[in-house]
């Protein structure tokens, strides 16, 4: 028995192939908006589901409701405003009622349709403040709202006529929410946990994954190969660190690698809801949550992303998130271990900061195997030998 998708249904505002060539057609002569990076990965999550139950960007009452208490219009709970934004220029040459082009910015080429039917204006310090609880601009979210977001917010339901190119390592990779639920169907996978990364998977990654493999049938690592900050490793660098990672040190059987085609908004405990429906969408049961999730800076306690589900019913939410302290490898232990199993001093804990990694890597220095595997660890030091 399969998760029902968050709100009931599973969405889909894809156009069908066979009347794509007539909209795209349709699409040239409408006025025009170009989708940034953040936006053009929304547009493909909302046509594929991942977004259930929203149908495009979001209006006023969802819009307004979202910021100030974490629920749509109707009351369901959702923590992360997406929106798409325009200048007062370009909105007032928006007409309400009327289908606009949604363009690629790199390529100009259409992406797809919004039906425009409002436009609004919004408290950009307002959403700032609620949803990613500061107003500094250093905050990667929070400078895109100051900075390359509009001042008009254009709410409606999309089409999607054109997706992203996908780069060959990612394809076999991709899966939609539909994709995703057939394969644990086909697996006869009843309870499904799913592992958010943006970053490569180091041995304390390994172990709470497989801590909950051991609770649930199948297990699918989701990491964002969307937006991410600058001096995040880059995508297809880590899709190599998990194809390597998997090969050799899951069970094949029992694990699926599949690529989210999210933007990071570094949201932190709203993020941690918003990443937790999703991953509903996509068909699993289990939600894993650690240290720091969709963290950033200082903005956050270490735990406040685990915190923030005991203010929904379980049932409100419908995905249950495994809490999970920072994991560490214990010298006198001779295993990876917690605070909630380790009884030893923290000079028995392998624990490197994560500026110490990157300095050992730089230098072409393999981290302890306690910290990284070593066939990991490579991956990461070829790349920088590359990028020097």
């Amino acid at each position: 028995m399969s998760i029902a998708p968050h709100g009931g249904k599973l969405v889909n505002r894809e156009a069908p192939p066979e009347a794509r060539a007539d909209l795209v057609a349709k699409a040239a002569a409408l006025p025009s908006v170009t989708l940034g990076e953040r936006e053009s990965s929304d547009l493909e999550l909302l046509a594929v589901g991942a977004l259930s139950p929203l149908e495009g960007f979001m209006g006023r009452a969802d819009y307004e409701r979202v910021v100030g208490e974490m629920r749509l219009a109707s009351g369901l709970v959702w923590s992360i405003p997406v929106t798409l934004s325009a200048s007062r220029a370009e909105a007032a040459a928006l007409a309400e009622g009327r289908d606009v082009a949604l363009r690629d910015r790199a390529t100009g080429a259409v992406r797809g349709l919004l039906h425009l039917e409002e436009k609004y204006e919004y408290d950009k310090k307002r959403e700032a403040r609620e949803v990613y609880r500061t107003e500094e601009t250093a905050h990667p979210a929070v400078g895109f709202l100051m900075g390359e977001a509009g001042d008009v917010l254009l709410g409606g339901k999309v089409t999607l006529l054109a997706r992203a190119a996908v780069p060959p390592d990612e394809a076999p990779h991709r899966r939609d929410p539909a994709q995703t639920r057939a394969y644990f169907a086909e697996k006869g996978w009843r309870t499904v946990v799913a592992f958010q990364t943006r970053n490569p998977i180091h041995r304390a990654h390994e172990y709470l994954t497989k801590v909950a493999l051991e609770i649930c049938d199948g297990l699918m690592i989701h990491p964002i190969v969307g937006y991410t900050k600058g001096d995040d490793i880059p995508a297809p660098v880590r899709l190599r660190c998990y194809v390597a990672l998997l090969e050799r040190y899951y069970p094949a059987e029992r694990t699926l690698l599949s690529l989210l085609p999210a933007a990071m908004r570094y949201g932190g405990p709203r993020e941690a809801i918003f990443h937790a429906t999703m991953r509903k969408n996509y068909g699993c049961t289990h939600f894993i949550v650690g240290r720091d999730h969709a963290g950033v800076g200082s903005y956050y306690g270490t735990y406040d992303a685990q915190r923030i589900f005991d203010g929904f019913a379980p049932d409100e939410i419908g995905i249950t998130p495994l809490m999970f302290e920072h994991s560490f490898w214990c010298k006198r232990c001779g295993s990876m271990a917690s605070s909630k199993t380790c009884p030893h001093a923290a000079a028995d804990r392998v624990a490197l900061s994560g500026t110490k990694v990157r300095e050992l890597l730089r230098a072409g220095e393999m981290p302890p195997p306690e910290f990284s595997r070593p066939e990991v660890a490579q991956i990461l030091i070829d790349s920088m030998k590359e990028t020097a």
